[in-house]
């Protein structure tokens, strides 16, 4: 389907890859990995028909249907809803064709484009869109807001409904995940399983690529080089490559004895069962893998903070929020070295309002907060990107911010921590301005490890970095002796970091006895009530939340009926396009066009438009009955 003959693409003077050959088969699922800035996207591109191949051959078939993720986030006024029908190109054609038909009265054309419509499943288009960013994390009061009125990660969101909406015979995605949470990851991975075309996909979450695809185009070196299996069976495969080479054998060797003291000690200390099996699991797959990112440009660990008290943080009863209203409530946590904590929880549920009260950015609103004398806090979050001197180098910024360890070290020993981060040689020196939002990250993560603190807070540290330095994150945090508290979509530095979880759900944030497996299934089983962000939760007396519950009891009897309701549109959805099917067989026949078919003709283009104004009616019940769902759902949230 796709063949690449001795491909080579360049950026510039500088060649991404050459030499690429090899054949990417209808229906396959591939993952295209490497490092940031080898080439990964301009390969997608080249696929795309934007980059043509500085030398060898790029060949396709010329009729494939082919949707892709738009890198633009336009600000529109267009309500979300029809930008996301935008990505079924056929079906707006066609929308546009009856729209001309029936301004010049064409009875014969407009039968033939109602046919289309209904073979292209326009009848049910808008409830497919809608399910689309439901499972993205939209609400049904989302559907009719502009575009211009969503952030720009929630737009990025927009753009990937966008392209799942089209009904193409490829699928190029660059990086979906990046603004998704764990449960919009989760339905994505599941839709993509589902996808019946070819699917070439850019991913840094590894356990996203492992139950996805069963392909994977490696780009390093300047090489691009296709392997059977999921991105675990590359790992297995590269590892045995480099075993082979020699000047690689002793630092695999010492990567595998580090991995195996890790699984020791934690198989020593592990108390709740469940977790410690799961925990013990991931360690030693991460044993497993290492010999695979033995030559990773990345090497750096967290050093020993200067001092340990016990415990390092206790919050009892606080509540946080903004402009007076609470959004979590009666939080309470000790901290001490050594703990590993995952806050978990929905989208706009409150984790990173978790993370600003632990970190004493956003004051508590009631409560008590009690800090060791010692305390060292190190807080990684994506806002620090911007807080970055960028007219600054990397050594400048490191300098600037642990002015007091820096005014010890020599200029070396400064570049040689640089370099364990990817920033050597001259990269040191340069602004920090044109780096990339990978760049950026790593360098953050570089000033937070510097300091040297020890309890460690990081809000998805894994957003804009690449496999390799994610896994060189998660083996850095194994030896680290402080607390940790983590907020990531990264499944694989979930399993190989916590030992505990915490859920940030509807106002609360409480111990999680479960793995990830566990969380998955809470996420189907809550979702069902689709409950309000705790965003849109205010704070109440204690006095009123008895009357508070019988009235949020009666709220949900009240939803069953709702969602009865919903089924029985959904069924008659499916009758109505049924019948449509039905009917356009009769209006393909041959014969219904001749002149003595002309009664007929009438007969059945009134039972097509009546069909229409049938299904638009269900179709706008349907959606009231979704909204009034979501509302009250919202309510009892």
């Amino acid at each position: 389907m796709l063949n690449f003959t001795d491909v080579t693409i360049r950026r510039g003077p500088r060649v991404l890859f050459s030499g690429a050959s090899f054949g990417l088969f209808r229906g396959e699922k591939v993952g295209i990995t490497g490092e940031n800035g080898s080439g990964k996207s301009s390969l997608l591109a080249l696929v795309r028909g934007e980059l043509q191949a500085d030398a060898g051959t790029f060949e396709m078939p010329s009729n494939l249907a082919i949707a892709h993720v738009s890198q633009e986030l336009l600000a529109t006024a267009q309500p979300a809803l029809e930008f996301v029908l935008d990505g079924d190109a056929e079906l707006r054609a066609i929308e546009t064709s009856i729209a001309e038909a029936e301004s010049r009265d064409d009875g014969l054309k407009l039968g033939e484009l109602h046919g289309r419509y209904a073979a292209v499943g326009g009848y049910d288009a808008r409830s497919r869109a809608g399910r689309l960013m439901h499972g993205l994390g939209f609400t049904t009061a989302d559907e009719s807001r502009p575009v211009s009125s969503f952030s720009g990660g929630w737009r990025v969101r927009l753009n990937v409904a966008q392209a799942l909406m089209s009904r193409s015979d490829l699928l190029l995605l660059d990086e979906p995940t990046n603004h998704l949470d764990l449960d919009a990851i989760l339905w994505l991975e599941s839709w993509l399983r589902e996808y019946p075309g070819t699917l070439l996909l850019i991913a840094h979450d590894r356990e996203f690529l492992d139950r996805i695809v069963n392909r994977i185009v490696n780009i390093e070196h300047a090489r691009a080089r296709a392997y059977r299996g999921n991105y675990s069976g590359f790992e297995d495969q590269r590892a045995s490559e480099l075993a082979e080479q020699s000047a690689l054998y002793t630092r695999q060797q010492r990567e595998i004895k580090h991995m195996e003291s890790f699984v020791e000690r934690f198989r020593a200390q592990a108390t709740k069962a469940r977790q410690a099996q799961s925990r013990l699991k991931a360690l030693e797959r991460m044993q497993r893998i290492a010999p695979a990112h033995v030559d990773s440009p990345f090497e750096f660990s967290f050093a020993q903070p200067s001092k340990l008290p016990r415990p390092l943080l206790a919050l009892e009863n606080q509540s946080a929020g903004y402009n007076g209203q609470a959004i979590l409530e009666r939080v309470n946590l000790t901290l001490a070295p050594g703990a590993r904590i995952a806050i978990l929880g929905r989208n706009g549920a409150g984790k990173s309002t978790y993370m600003k009260l632990l970190a004493g950015e956003l004051p508590a609103l009631a409560g008590t907060r009690t800090e060791a004398r010692d305390l060292s806090i190190g807080y990684f979050a994506q806002h620090q990107l911007e807080q970055l001197n960028v007219k600054e180098s990397p050594l400048g910024n490191l300098r600037r911010v642990g002015a007091e360890l820096a005014a010890r070290a020599t200029e070396q020993q400064l570049r040689d921590f640089l370099g364990g981060f990817g920033f050597r040689g001259d990269r040191v020196f340069e602004p920090v301005a044109p780096f990339s939002g990978g760049e950026k990250a790593r360098l953050v993560l570089a000033l937070t490890a510097y300091l040297r603190p020890n309890l460690l807070l990081l809000d998805e540290p894994t957003n804009h970095l690449d496999l390799e330095m994610r896994q060189a994150l998660a083996v850095a945090l194994q030896d680290y002796e402080g607390a940790v508290v983590l907020v990531s979509h990264d499944r694989h530095l979930l399993r190989t970091v916590a030992d505990e979880f915490v859920v940030v759900h509807q106002g609360r944030a409480t111990p999680f006895d479960g793995d990830l497996e566990d969380y998955a299934k809470w996420l189907d089983e809550t979702s069902k009530e689709s409950p309000a962000p705790a965003s849109q939760q205010p704070s109440e007396a204690p006095e009123s939340r008895k009357q508070r519950k019988r009235e949020e009891a009666q709220r949900r009897n009240r939803l069953t009926p709702l969602k009865a309701k919903i089924a029985q549109y959904d069924g008659e959805l499916s009758r109505l396009a049924d019948r449509s099917a039905a009917l356009q067989a009769q209006l393909a026949a041959a014969d219904i066009y001749a002149a003595s078919s002309k009664d007929r003709l009438k007969e059945l283009l009134a039972q097509q438009a009546q069909l229409a104004r049938e299904t638009q009616s269900v179709e706008t019940a349907w959606l009231e009955a979704s909204e009034e769902l979501e509302e009250q759902s919202r309510e009892i949230g």
